[in-house]
């Protein structure tokens, strides 16, 4: 009897760490869509995609120390239509990847941590070269009722755009499209500094 329960409890745990691995490895693939939702709302400029992201009480926290916590999706996304209405504005585009060197879940719960990094591209008529930014952060993304991962807490600052060529790619965590480096010589500084 005891050997019967003994392979019935082993019969069990596999079960569990199957599914448990299996269902690690689908919020894995999820978390790793949302970047793919940002590098696309970045390329075609849409911050509509944004609502697709950010949960209705997500707090963004910019680096600038003379801006405020802008919390609420609507708010958020409004942020985003500025930011891109400038890109517009000037005939532009920009695009953003991103590299995520750890990440911890927990229940519903998932904080991601890594580099990120912007590359910005002038018209081509205006005879400027594209300039980049990079920087790292922190985000903290919740499993909703739906069942999928939304964005409760963006922060993200400054970084070296080293840090994102060097950071090394971690197990089913997402590591972009590996940017080419640009050399940093070749950069200006740009004044319209854009956050992701």
């Amino acid at each position: 009897m005891l050997k019967k329960v003994a392979t019935a409890f082993t019969l069990f745990s596999l079960l569990y760490f199957s599914a448990l691995q299996v269902a690690v490895a689908d919020d894995n693939e999820a978390l790793n869509a949302v970047y793919n939702q940002f590098s696309q709302a970045f390329n075609e400029l849409d911050a509509n995609r944004m609502k697709t992201i950010y949960s209705e009480d997500a707090c963004y926290i910019p680096e600038s120390q003379g801006e405020e916590i802008t919390i609420g999706r609507d708010k958020i996304v409004a942020l985003y239509e500025t930011f891109f209405g400038k890109i517009k504005h000037k005939n532009a585009k920009i695009e953003v990847d991103f590299r995520v060197i750890e990440r911890n879940i927990i229940g519903r719960s998932a904080t991601d941590v890594g580099y990120y990094l912007i590359r910005f591209h002038p018209p081509l008529d205006n005879g400027e070269p594209s300039s980049e930014f990079a920087g790292k952060f922190v985000g903290v993304s919740k499993k909703k009722q739906d069942g999928k991962w939304y964005l409760t807490v963006d922060t993200n600052n400054r970084a070296e755009a080293s840090f994102y060529f060097n950071a090394k790619p971690s197990p089913n965590l997402y590591y972009g499209r590996q940017f080419p480096s640009i050399s940093q010589n070749s950069l200006p500084k740009h004044n319209d500094k854009p956050e992701h």
